[in-house]
């Protein structure tokens, strides 16, 4: 037996070992492990750790072991630090994703025991551990096939000929799935997507290669390229090509020919293909031409005569002359045939001189102008200013103007204060499209306000924005009328053009007290050129066509091909200007074929053509007549020139001169400036009625605007009439006169007229009577007080008996003159011109010398007969007859002469005079 001492020893030992390893370990419930592919250790999240409540104590509070549950887990568990728990995680052997992607086990800790044998060892709860192995790309792209063929039908596109497909083994989905593919072969008509299917990028002809043969490589999503690429064999194979046939690509126009068939042998061949509708659409692009199509290159004011517009319009760009100067240092585009156009890069700008600017403006009126504009970069916070009328200066005050702002027109009106003071519209806005779209329009901006409407191309838009403001006090300030900026002469040191205009410009008026109607706007912005349908009647009901309404597009459908090829053929170009612009006109037809249950099944052709418009034959006006005229300023009377024709030349056979029409003809003072004092320059209203023609008068001369025939324009240029109150200071006028066709396109000569006065310029008094005799169809009366000459005695006394006879001889025609002229002016006064007015201040016809009244018509032809004066011409013919009858008088009595002329005056009832109240 034990001695009583080791048997004590030996329980004190087995109660402290009890007592000392009283606790378990202790690791986290779940781990997350990764590890890369053929890789062997694993990174756990949270690591491995164990820890045990015993620490310090020896054994029992350290770890010994990490013990692995599961169906053979591939994977290990290490200890590396038996005191602070910590411990690793292997895997016994290469992983591989493609055979298994996820491990899912169980794992726990096991501490040392209560002695170095591990008695009495304790372990952990259970934990469990997932594990997700990492791919590699290891693997590349390899295709399921080893070849692949496909045959397509030429000239057809196809969204996808055939489909290659390659497969990766990678497991994960980075590396197993074909992200890309590729065609290695350089410079094939064929594309392919990123899902391997293969398309033509353009019609492929048999003729000009009948195989192809494409290498197509493949990617996975790592980039990794297939290790081969395969061959792809496409084969061409020959069809029917369907497309329009039997068209040319050039068709010239003669101009004057009217409407011209464009295809009259066209016909679209569609290979017997089953189709149930077919579409054409034929397109001409005329925006080249002026502006975006042939229009009437009249001038403004002709063209709004010619329209119906209503008169007083003003053209505020009009073309640059010595009356109209302020356009000169304006750009223009010359390139355009006749079309006047104004080019605003930011920089140029016009003040509308004072004598120009409406005065009238009231709540009615019309700004019309064409406008190319398009988006300025970098300038979209800025004003672009067309039309403004602001303080010339002290203030910076806009009372009226027309801008763009940010692809928006915007029309400021700023009314007048009146009694009440109050918010009124102010700023309208519009936002369109076509105002910033680089393509040319006409904006008509009619105000009866406080209503505002624009009119874009003939379409009404209302404004989506009108905004208030407090009216205009009245001030003394002048202002000021620009064009392309705006003047502000107020709040600055120097006064300048800002909110520059960036554009182009043409035809900009305004019209005070008047609105434009649609009829009136619609014709001012109608293109004169368009495609057209010859003989409808012919088209049949099978077919429907629709144009646009500037007719540059015509749309047809037809249910059948028979009836699309019968409307193609009547497809016209037609150009109703006389003067068409020359050059080319493209046409772009797009076809569009419908088979039964499909949407398209026959790929048609585009055809892109041309209409090249010859140039017209240009023709030359000529102005012809007397360019000298004579007057007697002691005599009184005159009877001017009645010659001047207008001629036109170079003409093809056939065209009558009634098919040219003029625009205008100014008739310019050369030299000084009228004075309105006593000589003015006139032509009276009954002279244009019945015309489609207006006149415009200043100090510098007369102006006769409107689209009419030569003839019509002939016979107003013959009434132009030019007064003088005082002629004895004049010793001589010129004039010029010119005239043009299509807006200065076409011009005359300048045919310049003089008048000079004969007593200043003859050498002989006798000259002087009988080349009044010879030159009496170019003289013109008017009213004058007699002058009574007395002849001294002695000297009667002392002259020869022949000088006698010329003397008396003399006097009597000067007797006879001046009964002619009192006669003429009173027929004047029945045309209700200005001498009827003079005539009026003296019914009694005695008048001062220094209230003479000369009226010059130079424009007046003998051989026209004027219904409007049958007994004038008549007169003319019986002064004629007595000048000649004068000019051989010298066995006849001059007393007896007079008398019978003043019978003759009675008999026609014109004027009644006592012939003995004639000192002579």
């Amino acid at each position: 037996c034990f001695p009583v001492h080791n048997l004590i020893f030996f329980f004190y030992f087995f109660s402290l070992s009890i007592v000392v390893n009283k606790h378990k370990p202790w690791i986290e419930t779940s781990y997350h492990g990764v590890i890369t592919e053929n890789m062997d250790t694993v990174m756990l999240d949270p690591p491995l750790v164990a820890l045990d409540k015993d620490a310090p104590v020896p054994y029992a509070g350290e770890i010994c072991a990490f013990k692995i549950h599961g169906q053979e887990a591939p994977f290990e568990a290490e200890v590396l630090n038996r005191t602070s728990g910590v411990g690793v995680l292997r895997a016994r052997g290469p992983i591989d994703c493609e055979q298994q992607k996820e491990y899912t086990f169980i794992i726990q800790a096991y501490d040392c025991g209560a002695s170095p044998t591990g008695a009495n060892w304790k372990k952990s709860h259970k934990a469990v551990v997932h594990i997700q192995v990492d791919d590699v790309n290891e693997f590349s792209p390899v295709f399921r096939e080893p070849l692949y063929r496909a045959t397509v039908t030429e000239g057809k596109i196809y969204d996808s000929i055939l489909q290659v497909e390659a497969w990766d083994q990678d497991c994960s989905p980075q590396y197993s799935q074909i992200c890309n593919y590729e065609i290695v072969t350089q410079d094939t008509p064929f594309a392919i997507d990123r899902n391997g299917n293969i398309r033509n990028t353009e019609r492929l002809s048999y003729d000009k290669q009948q195989h192809y043969k494409i290498m197509v490589t493949a990617y996975d999503c790592g980039q990794k390229r297939a290790m081969e690429s395969v061959p792809v064999h496409i084969d061409v194979k020959p069809v029917c090509k369907p497309g329009w046939q039997g068209w040319n690509k050039r068709m010239d126009y003669e101009p004057g020919t009217g409407s011209k068939q464009l295809f009259p042998k066209m016909h679209l061949e569609t290979c017997d293909g089953p189709l149930s509708s077919v579409r054409a659409m034929v397109e001409l692009q005329t925006s080249h031409i002026g502006k975006g199509c042939d229009r009437e290159t009249y001038s403004e004011k002709s063209l709004q005569k010619l329209c119906g517009a209503a008169s007083g319009s003003t053209d505020l760009l009009p073309a640059p002359s010595v009356s109209t100067n302020w356009t000169a240092s304006l750009l223009t585009d010359s390139g355009r045939d006749s079309d006047l156009i104004f080019r605003f890069d930011g920089r140029q700008a016009a003040n509308i001189p004072e004598w120009v600017v409406p005065q009238n403006l009231t709540d009615q009126f019309t700004i019309a102008t064409w406008m190319k504009h398009g988006p300025s970069p970098g300038l979209r916070a800025e004003k672009e200013t067309l039309l403004c009328n602001s303080d010339k200066t002290e203030m910076n005050r806009h009372h009226y103007s027309l801008y763009v702002h940010n692809c928006r027109l915007v029309f400021l009106l700023r009314r007048d204060f009146i009694q009440l003071d109050s918010f009124r519209p102010a700023e309208f806005h519009w936002r369109l499209e076509q105002i910033c779209d680089k393509e040319w329009h006409y904006y008509v901006i009619n105000v009866e306000f406080p209503s505002v409407t624009l009119f874009v191309d003939g379409v009404t838009y209302e404004p989506y924005l009108v905004t208030d403001d407090w009216p205009i006090h009245p001030s003394e300030i002048d202002v000021q009328l620009t064009v392309g900026a705006c003047w502000q002469g107020g709040e600055v040191t120097t006064p300048r053009f800002t909110q520059y205009f960036r554009g182009s410009l043409s035809g900009l008026t305004i019209r005070p007290g008047k609105i434009a109607t649609q009829k009136v706007i619609s014709c001012l912005q109608a293109c004169k050129e368009g495609l057209d349908i010859s003989s409808l009647e012919s088209l049949g009901k099978g077919i429907k066509f629709h144009f646009n309404p500037a007719q540059s597009v015509l749309v047809m459908e037809a249910d059948d091909l028979e009836s699309i090829n019968t409307a193609m053929t009547k497809v016209s170009y037609i150009n109703s200007r006389q003067f068409p612009t020359p050059g080319l006109r493209k046409l772009h037809i797009t076809t569009t074929v419908q088979c039964f249950g499909e949407d398209t099944c026959i790929s048609i052709p585009d055809i892109k053509a041309m209409v090249m418009v010859l140039p017209p034959s240009e023709p030359r006006i000529t102005i012809a007549g007397v360019d000298q005229l004579f007057f007697i300023s002691v005599l009184f009377h005159l009877k001017f020139n009645k010659s001047v024709r207008l001629l036109l030349s170079n003409v093809e056979p056939g065209v009558l001169e009634l098919m040219h029409n003029l625009d205008y003809c100014d008739v310019l003072v050369i030299g000084e400036e009228l004075n309105p004092e006593w000589e003015s320059l006139e032509i009276h209203h009954s002279s244009l009625l019945g015309k489609h023609l207006d006149a415009t008068n200043s100090t510098s001369g007369i102006s006769i605007y409107g689209v009419d025939s030569m003839v019509h324009y002939e016979q107003a240029i013959r009434q132009v009439r030019y007064h003088n109150w005082k002629p004895g200071g004049l010793s001589e006028r010129r004039f010029r006169l010119s005239c043009s066709e299509l807006n200065g396109r076409y011009t005359s000569n300048e045919f310049n007229l003089e008048v000079r006065d004969c007593l200043h310029t003859c050498s002989e008094a006798v000259e002087h009577v009988n080349h009044m005799a010879i030159q009496s169809q170019y003289m013109r009366p008017v009213h004058h007080p007699l002058v009574v000459h007395t002849v001294n005695s002695d000297h009667i006394s002392g002259t020869p008996p022949a000088a006698t006879v010329v003397i008396v001889m003399c006097i009597a025609a000067l007797v006879v003159i001046v009964v002619l002229g009192i006669y003429r002016i009173h027929t004047t006064h029945q045309d209700g011109s200005k001498e009827d007015e003079e005539g009026r201040k003296d019914p009694e016809m005695d008048w001062d010398d220094s209230n003479l009244n000369i009226t010059v018509n130079p424009m007046e032809t003998a051989e026209e007969v004027m219904e409007e004066e049958p007994d004038e011409e008549e007169d003319e013919d019986e002064e004629d007859d007595e000048l000649a009858d004068l000019s051989s008088a010298e066995s006849e009595d001059s007393d007896e002469e007079e008398e019978t002329n003043i019978q003759k005056g009675k008999v026609k009832g014109k004027l009644e005079w006592d012939p003995s109240t004639l000192p002579y």
